[in-house]
């Protein structure tokens, strides 16, 4: 990976600035590389070795990459939506995070369901640790039970269009969670998390020396369910997201 082909492009979830980024805005279909922002300096350049300086990778390994290919659409994944209600669930993104020791940027509080959206509200984020995740080097932080407790998606990352040109808004100001309510959940190498789409979570900068690396994907159920059409990610060139059950 060569970053100068990659602007480099800085994501964040505290300033948002790739949310103009055409970069990031059509990376749906793509294997596309985003840094750290304490990795790159005002004039775009890296100040960190390259190894050390993404944030994450994405968002369509889960099609392009065959290793991530096989282990999303594995058997061990298909059973988890079969036990979970799914009868035709999709696969809409995949990310490869790493969480730089040192660097690692701080994820804040909000709910899958914000930037994937379906009515009726049918999403599941699939995380899985390929580190130990731990309180120091930025496990997921949960409000439990935020799923059951009708907490209300007033919040949504969309499309916007003016003057030929797409950006991306928030529809509502960041809520303003009782942090005290967050239970942390560090988990082993290996371990799988499954998160619903309206669980309120977070996870804290890394300021260890060491990484936390995980591979997380989200599907979300097509039957009798609308993928809204201003979500940041739609389908490239009209083709459909891939079906976790048929895929090949």
């Amino acid at each position: 990976m060569d970053p100068t082909e990659h602007n480099p492009t800085v994501f964040t979830t505290t300033e948002h600035q790739h949310m103009k980024d055409e970069y990031f805005l059509t990376s749906g279909d793509k294997i596309r590389f985003f840094f750290e922002k304490d990795a790159v300096n005002e004039k775009g350049e890296l100040v960190t070795e390259k190894q050390k300086s993404l944030n994450k990778i994405g968002h369509a390994l889960h099609v392009l990459s065959p290793g991530f290919k096989r282990v999303t659409f594995s058997d061990g994944i298909k059973n988890i939506a079969k036990g979970l209600g799914y009868e035709n669930p999709a696969v809409c993104q995949s990310m490869y995070i790493f969480k730089q020791p040192g660097i690692g940027g701080e994820v804040t509080c909000h709910q899958d369901s914000w930037f994937l959206h379906t009515r009726p509200k049918r999403l599941t984020g699939i995380w899985i640790a390929l580190e130990d995740a731990t309180l120091e080097n930025g496990c997921l932080w949960f409000w439990p039970g935020s799923h059951k407790d009708g907490m209300p998606t007033t919040r949504r990352m969309v499309r916007k269009c003016e003057d030929n040109r797409t950006s991306l808004i928030f529809t509502a100001p960041l809520p303003d969670y009782d942090q005290s309510k967050f239970k942390p959940a560090p988990v082993k190498k290996g371990s799988l998390v499954v998160i619903h789409g309206d669980v309120v979570h977070k996870s804290e900068q890394n300021k260890s020396p060491n990484s936390r690396h995980i591979y997380t994907f989200h599907i979300f159920e097509q039957k009798d369910t609308e993928y809204c059409s201003d979500n940041w990610l739609q389908p490239i060139d009209g083709s459909p997201f891939p079906s976790l059950y048929t895929f090949k």
